[in-house]
This record gives structure tokens, sequence and C-alpha cells, in this order.
């Protein structure tokens, strides 16, 4: 029977659950000014200090945002004893080397995604974390949002019938000047270790690791992945198209395919958005956040989230695991590596090469 109400989100409320802590900040940008901000404007928590090689930037950084310390390096934060839990917002080629050094320093650590550039790093540093007993999380925000939690209970409940298909989109027109991180190689760059990561998400929480990976883009001059499709098998009846790029802007939308029901995610589907549910005779319902937290200030949600599970004693979170997180990004090493193996050599975004699984 179509339901006549959607399942109640579960929220990451500050003040319940979850202790106040303390945060340091590695390498203040973009990413860290957007959560920073969503941080200090919706929940308990605080930054305390802030990191980078530029002492200029730390400071300003630190002005910016009322936070008490600034440091002119990395390891000087880290051995702050007044900060219980590292944000990381370097790029990720940056991620293996400064999660080592707070989980060394005894810190609970959230990364920004991708965790690191490959699956083989990403397990260094998980073996690192569960050696020394601290909690070492993700940044995908996507999976603390409250519409995650609806979207996991109509699954678990069976509302869609049999998951048999996922269709999702991320794309986003980044800038070709050549400094721009996602357009370098060596920083990590391509729009599939952090774009494509959204839809290899949700197909992961949704239908778990798949069962052959099959991948068709394009490479920019630069050697990163410009564009790609990627074809996600789950057995002999499941099956899910994904796609991504970074040289245009796409509706974002994503779309869960189960034999008695479908649920629409409306773009940009990996932040707040609206959910809507419809069946095959045509009945139909519609879901919009309750919260009034939107856009980017959803950014705030995983902070609690993460104070909650170090409230709680955890050492990962329970939602986004250190063994999915893995697994997402063997994923994208399999993808990463059918678009280089396709490829003759660099190739301009409008040339297809194709990849084989």
């Amino acid at each position: 029977m179509f339901p006549t109400t959607f399942p109640e989100a579960e929220l990451f409320t500050p003040g319940t659950d979850a202790p106040a802590l303390r945060w340091g900040l590695l390498a203040p940008g973009w990413i860290a000014d957007l959560f920073v901000s969503a941080v200090h404007e919706h929940t308990d928590q605080r930054f305390v200090a802030v990191a980078s090689r530029s002492a200029e930037r730390a400071r300003s950084f630190s002005a910016q945002h009322g936070i008490a310390k600034a440091y002119d390096s990395y390891e000087q934060l880290v051995a702050d004893p007044e900060v219980d839990v590292v944000y990381i917002a370097a790029p990720q080629s940056e991620h293996l080397a400064l999660g080592l050094l707070a989980i060394a320093a005894g810190k609970h650590v959230l990364v920004e995604k991708p965790m690191a550039t490959t699956a083989d790093e990403a397990r260094v540093l998980v073996a690192a974390a569960r050696s020394a007993g601290i909690l070492l999380m993700e940044a995908l925000w996507s999976r603390y949002l409250p519409q995650t939690s609806v979207v996991r209970a109509l699954v678990r409940d069976g509302v869609l019938g049999d998951i048999r298909s996922i269709a999702a989109d991320h794309g986003q027109a980044i800038p070709d000047y050549p400094h721009h991180r996602l357009h370098r190689r060596e920083l990590g760059g391509g729009a599939l270790l952090d774009l494509g990561i959204y839809p290899v998400q949700l197909d992961s929480m949704v239908l778990g690791a798949p069962t052959s990976i099959t991948a068709i883009g394009g490479l920019l001059d630069t050697g990163v992945d410009a564009y790609s499709t990627l074809v996600l098998g789950h057995g002999p009846s499941v099956q899910s198209t994904l796609t991504t790029t970074l040289v245009v802007r796409t509706p974002s939308t994503a779309v869960i395919a189960g034999t008695a029901a479908r649920l629409e995610m409306a773009g940009s589907f990996y932040m707040p958005t609206t959910l809507r549910l419809a069946d095959n005779d045509g009945n139909a319902l519609v879901w919009n956040d309750p919260t009034g937290v939107t856009s980017m200030a959803g950014l705030s949600w995983e902070a609690t989230a993460l104070a909650r599970f170090v409230g709680q004693g955890r050492t990962e979170s329970p939602v986004h695991t250190l063994d999915e997180t893995v697994s997402i990004l063997e994923t994208l090493d399999e993808a990463r590596q059918q678009l280089d193996d396709a490829a003759s050599g660099p190739a301009r975004p409008d040339e297809v090469v194709r990849g084989a699984a």
C-alpha cells in the first residue's frame, strides 16, 4: 500500500547527545570557509585553532571566523592539547600525510571527501586510526542530511519494492584556468574523485559494492578525467547509471527505482533538497526538509554527527563506515583506471575514450 506520509527524519540535533568539541582546522580555503561558517551558526561545536603554511592566511581566516589561535604549521596545531578533533580541508593529495599527522597526535579526524586519492591510501589511514583508537570520518556530508535518513528508511522498509536501478548525475562547470586543483593530476584532480563520489556513494548506500564496473569518458589534456559514465552492475538484474563531469553544469538529480515505486531526488541531490515518491499507479508524495537548514549550511549536520559518535565512544561513523569509504574509493579507482587504460594519450574534453570492465 502506498504510504500517506514519509518516515520521520533522524536528525543530528545540537545539544542532545553530542558533546561540544574543540576543533582545529588544517588548510583554510573555500570549503573550510563554508564548513566553519555552517558549524558556528548551526551547532555547538567550535573551532579554536586554524593552521596554514602561510601565517598571513591563518591569521586572516582566524580573524574572519573568530578563531582564537592561528598557526603557521600543521604540526603546531595537532600538538595543541586544547584541540579535540582536526578537520582536514586540504586538497585530496594531502589527505594521507595530514591524516596520519593528526592521528599520530591522538586527535579525532574529519577529512574532506574523498578521504584519499586511492583506496590503498585510505586503507593506511583506516589502519592507523584503528590502531590509535581514535575516530576517523570522511566528510561526506550527504550521509548526514535529514533527507538521507528518510531515503534509508524507505529502502529499508521496502516501500520501493526490490531496487532495480539508480540513475544519478553530478556535473559542475569548473573554470579551466591551469591552476584549479581539479585540473591538476598531482593534486588528485578530475571529476570522478571530487564530483563523481556523490553518485557513487548513493549507489553504495542503497545497493552496496558493485559486482561489475564499466566506465567510458574523456580526459583533459592535463590527464585528469573530464567526464564519464559509470555502469555499475549489482548482480544479474540490477544496474545503475552514474554520470559526472567538470566541463558543464548538469541537473545533479537522482532516481532510485524499485519494482513498487521510485524515489526522485531533486537537484542538487547531494545537498538539502526535496524528495518525490511515486508508485506505478500514479500516486505521488513530496517531502520537504522541515529543518530550515538549506544549501551549504547543511555541512553542519556532519559536525554534530561526529561529536555524537565521539560521545558514544565510537571510532567510525555507523552511517558511513570506514570499510564502505574504502569500497567507494575502490570503485572510483577502477573507473579512473579504465579511463586511463582506454586513452592512448591525453584526450581533449570533446574526444570520447572508452574503457571496458
